[in-house]
């Protein structure tokens, strides 16, 4: 016997689904492609194939834990992580994390990483002529509060050539990496500075189709959180998702 269904079953599925969340792009020109033709780089990492969705399974999504055990007290703090100051600007980076409806996201693990003030990385494939800081790493993290809020401590990286074309310089940054419940869950992007005259001839800065977008990526002057004496404040806001995205490096992966 066939099994009927009646009318009120069926505005209440409708009723169900239309209630799920839905996945909404974020608008065009939100995110660089994966492929950029004045990013040399990308030529040859970017995906050549479709790409393919992996379901996570109990293993992504319950380990390792992200929590505050995982964090030192001066992991936020890359001014004091050495015996001696490092050289440069000091400056106080500070932001809160939100989702794409406005909301505070707690407990996420916020990593930072970036040049010394000589605009040189403490890596070895990074040769070129300034001198490493031996009082400064140039890496950090820390998690967001209750409301979402984070703070750094560090110095004002300095600009760099990178060989991308003819005398091709990167305006300073610092990379952030934001993750969720676990290490698969993470998205990467970078805040720059106000104002810097290298903006116009940097192409990863540039490969953000959205001037809107790419404005995003910039910190603001903070002088309401610059303490007096001592360290510059910039403010850096990030949002997951929505009109106000934060663009990141890797978003359709």
């Amino acid at each position: 016997m066939a099994t009927s269904i009646t009318q009120s079953a069926v505005e209440r599925a409708d009723s169900a689904a239309h209630a799920l969340p839905r996945y909404l792009p974020d608008p065009p020109g939100t995110h660089p492609p994966l492929d950029f033709a004045d990013y040399r780089c990308t030529r040859l990492r970017h995906p050549t194939q479709p790409l393919l969705l992996l379901p996570q399974r109990l293993t992504e999504v319950t380990g390792p834990l992200l929590g505050p055990g995982r964090v030192g007290a001066l992991d936020n703090d890359l001014t004091r992580q050495h015996d001696g100051e490092p050289q440069g600007q000091r400056i106080i980076v500070r932001g809160t994390l939100r989702d794409g409806d406005g909301r505070p996201v707690p407990d996420s693990l916020i990593e930072i990483w970036q040049a010394n003030a000589g605009g040189r990385y403490r890596h070895k494939a990074d040769t070129w002529p300034s001198p490493l800081d031996p009082n400064f790493t140039g890496v950090g993290r820390a998690l967001t509060d209750a409301e979402g809020r984070y703070e750094f401590v560090t110095i004002k990286p300095g600009a760099y050539p990178w060989g991308n074309h003819v005398n091709a310089w990167r305006p300073a940054h610092i990379h952030f990496s934001v993750f969720g419940r676990s290490f698969t869950q993470r998205l990467v992007t970078q805040m720059y500075f106000p104002d810097d005259p290298l903006f116009a001839h940097d192409p990863i800065f540039n490969s953000v189709p959205d001037e809107a977008a790419r404005q995003r990526m910039v910190s603001r002057f903070d002088l309401a959180n610059t303490p007096e004496q001592w360290a510059l404040g910039f403010r850096f806001d990030i949002v997951l998702r929505g009109r106000d995205a934060t663009p990141f490096e890797e978003p359709h992966a």
